[in-house]
């Protein structure tokens, strides 16, 4: 959600960081909308104050036995009453066009953010990690799979495509995953472990920027609630219409949880394997911060993800998104790609934006800084500390064995129960 006073003060700026992001200059036409709800707003607030005025003036006329001068006012009042309705109609749908104009416009990216219209203009930051050398030819984990647990046909007989059902050690691996990612984020990094609800109402998909311009990306129940499409949905929306106490500064909330998406990418694209499913496991960082803390805190988010796969030895390279690239919410994006050897290219594993007070102004959240009388927007920032299903996917491919074997990093062996190796 973007300050229509600030487009006011600078509307050429507002365009061109727009086109940055592929959009058409938009600061003409918000504007004259804003100047009719403005108008309209002063025309009906002048008619309320007459009106008000009038009403009293009829009692003084009345004492002063000024008949026909309080006839005049009571006819006057009666008019403004008549009229004020549509005015006041005219106010709330005016305000309501404005409101969702400004709802549909994606956030402004930030100054270092790369030029460019897809992930082509990314820019390459660093690698990590060096990437085995197999003696024989690496399987991709759809091949692998199977013979380990992970069933691709059961889960598209029960649900249907991009749905699968994981058995065995391979189901265990992946719980194994998820409860080492969180552990690690609570226990090494700070933030604090939450179980957030899983439905959320349409004010929360709207605070998070899903709604309403990506209503066909998510599932909706019969009853009007939303599945949540991350954890980033309910943790956010957890500083809603707040004002912050600063003590409480900074707050940095995680939570693994299942995530539904009913758009599961471009047809043809990720139909395979495990990649891209319709219900699948993350581990989400989520962070409220002073807004001249979040460029820093995006570096921490970032390295925060960063160090569960250096944990588990899986190469990976940092990647900065370019302004077309990037989802509408974030000011600025850092990508994580992990090294998949069954596939021979770079997939991603974790995304982690700084939102800035984009987020904010759609749930109403602020803070009041030491020494002032006047709230300001919080900034929030999101990212993935991983994403499970692509980590298993990571794991299978980059230490696979010539038998069809694959080694359990050590990290994970205590959750394992001491399983060193999944076996076909």
């Amino acid at each position: 959600m973007h300050d229509i006073r600030l487009i006011r003060e600078n509307p050429e700026a507002f365009d061109a960081a727009l086109a940055r992001r592929g959009g058409e200059p938009v600061a003409e036409s918000l504007l004259a909308l804003d100047a009719r709800r403005r108008a309209v707003t002063t025309q009906m607030q002048e008619a309320q104050s007459r009106r008000n005025d009038a009403s009293k003036a009829i009692g003084q006329a009345m004492a002063q036995g000024d008949k026909d001068r309080a006839e005049a006012l009571k006819a006057e009042v009666a008019e403004l009453k008549q009229t004020l309705p549509a005015l006041e109609e005219e106010d709330r749908t005016l305000a309501a066009e404005l409101q969702n104009a400004l709802a549909g416009l994606p956030n402004l990216p930030a100054g270092d953010v790369p030029p460019g219209e897809d992930e082509n203009a990314n820019v390459e930051l660093s690698q990590w990690g060096e990437r085995r050398e197999f003696a024989f030819e690496p399987k991709e984990h759809a091949d692998l799979g199977p013979a380990l647990g992970m069933d691709f046909e059961t889960g598209a007989n029960i649900s249907g495509a991009r749905f699968t059902f994981l058995r065995g050690q391979m189901a265990r691996l992946h719980r194994a995953l998820g409860q080492f990612m969180l552990d690690r984020q609570t226990a090494e990094n700070g933030y604090t472990e939450c179980a957030p609800p899983l439905l959320v109402r349409d004010e929360a998909a709207f605070g998070t920027g899903q709604l309403p311009k990506f209503t066909e990306d998510l599932f909706r129940t019969t009853d009007g609630h939303w599945l949540i499409p991350t954890a980033e949905v309910s943790l956010t929306n957890a500083v809603r219409e707040q004002i912050i106490n600063e003590a409480q500064f900074p707050i940095r909330m995680t939570a693994l949880t299942p995530c539904f998406r009913s758009e599961a990418g471009a047809a043809g694209k990720d139909t395979r394997g495990f990649i891209r499913q319709h219900q699948f496991e993350k581990v989400e960082l989520v962070s409220v911060v002073r807004p001249e803390e979040s460029e820093a805190e995006h570096e921490r988010m970032t390295e925060c993800a960063e160090g569960v796969l250096q944990a588990l030895g899986l190469p990976y390279r940092k990647m900065l998104l370019c302004a077309g690239d990037m989802g509408a919410t974030a000011r600025k994006t850092y990508d994580l790609e992990v090294w998949l050897p069954g596939q021979g290219a770079w997939r991603e594993i974790s995304s982690c934006s700084n939102c800035g007070d984009y987020q904010a102004r759609r749930m109403n959240a602020r803070y009041r800084p030491e020494g002032s009388k006047k709230t300001e927007f919080v900034h929030t920032l999101n990212g993935s500390g991983l994403a499970v299903g692509r980590t298993l996917v990571a794991v299978l491919e980059n230490y696979q064995q010539e038998d069809g074997s694959v080694e359990v990093p050590e990290v994970l062996r205590p959750y394992m129960g001491g399983i060193e190796r999944l076996i076909p």
